[in-house]
């Protein structure tokens, strides 16, 4: 689970396991897999690394890198 801020201040928990896209409009947009779409506060970076973070706590990390997907 990661911690991210809506455009009111409210902190929110949201599993990254169903974040599908993240993008920015310029404001940080993340698509869910169910298609939900979501507008925080944090940098498309800092949600890329937050989510990193979550992968390698739940030991998934291993996972990405046997099917070829790195991040940098």
């Amino acid at each position: 689970m990661i911690e991210l801020t809506n455009f009111k201040g409210e902190t929110f928990t949201l599993n990254a396991y169903y974040i599908e896209r993240i993008q920015s409009f310029p404001d940080t947009t993340i698509t869910l897999v169910n298609g939900k779409k979501m507008v925080v506060r944090e940098t498309e970076k800092e949600v890329r690394e937050l989510s990193i973070q979550f992968y390698q706590a739940a030991g998934i990390n291993r996972w990405q890198e046997k099917v070829g997907e790195h991040s940098e």
